[in-house]
């Protein structure tokens, strides 16, 4: 697919100055990003098709490393994955420019807090990468209800795990739109099998019915659309602050019952 030519200084610029700081993007993000605008859009292309090995090599890294890079440019939308073969991935490359985001960030009406190090930090829901914590993981179980994403069978805490819908091996991200709560059974079983066929599987051994069938298909492509959101509480206090006792609180101060938080 051709493009039409661009300025390579102004595009370096937008690198700089506005894709890494504003997505931050790390050494590794940066690279794999670079050398796939090289290969794209400086030779006149959009779209690019390559393997693993071959991103790797390009960039003097490991396997194991320019492929987590690769996810994370996924997730903040500098690429777009748009076929897996046997003879690798076809993604098309996004300018700084057309990523959104990565020019002006708008500042959302309730910002979405984790904790990176010693801070907290406002990201947009789609850039958190929800298995850092025990925080955004639990966000994801109560997102489903305590029911199994794929079978539907009603859960405890002993019996849900997270499963990536897309795996981990097929560039599948930590993503809320790629992670579901679900049994450990379905987990197991689904292993690297598409989600869709999962479930038709589960259909065909009378787990589910057919109207559970079509709910669950539609469950999916409203995941992959971004429009299961879980909801994320902001913490009450910064990550590393501590809670101030209050001096008033043991003479019995009506005001004053429970600590003050820094």
């Amino acid at each position: 697919m051709k493009t039409r030519k661009i300025d390579a200084v102004v595009v370096w610029k937008h690198i700089d100055d506005s894709l890494v700081p504003r997505l931050e993007l790390n050494v590794i993000d940066r690279a794999v990003y670079s050398y796939l605008l090289r290969h794209s859009h400086l030779e006149g292309k959009r779209r690019l098709r390559f393997s693993m090995a071959w991103l790797a090599r390009g960039i003097r890294v490991s396997d194991g490393a320019a492929r987590p890079a690769l996810r994370r440019l996924l997730d903040r939308g500098a690429l777009r994955l748009l076929r897996r073969t046997k003879l690798g991935h076809e993604m098309e490359v996004l300018l700084p420019r057309e990523i959104r985001g990565a020019v002006a960030r708008r500042t959302p009406a309730r910002p979405n807090l984790f904790r990176t190090g010693n801070r907290s930090q406002a990201l947009p829901l789609d850039a958190i990468d929800f298995l850092q914590n025990q925080m955004l993981r639990r966000s994801i179980h109560t997102r489903e209800g305590s029911r199994c994403f794929y079978c539907l069978r009603s859960l405890t805490s002993g019996m849900q795990c997270l499963d990536h819908v897309v795996p981990r091996i097929g560039l599948g991200a930590n993503s809320y739109r790629n992670l579901v709560s679900c049994c450990i059974e379905c987990n197991s079983r689904k292993c690297a099998t598409p989600a869709a066929d999962f479930l038709r599987l589960l259909y065909r051994q009378r787990r589910l019915t057919s109207p559970e069938l079509n709910d669950r298909l539609r469950a999916l492509d409203r995941l992959a659309a971004g429009k299961l959101r879980p909801i994320l509480d902001p913490p009450t206090y910064p990550p590393g602050a501590t809670r101030r006792p209050n001096p008033l609180a043991h003479r019995g101060h009506p005001r004053n019952a429970s600590p003050h938080r820094r």
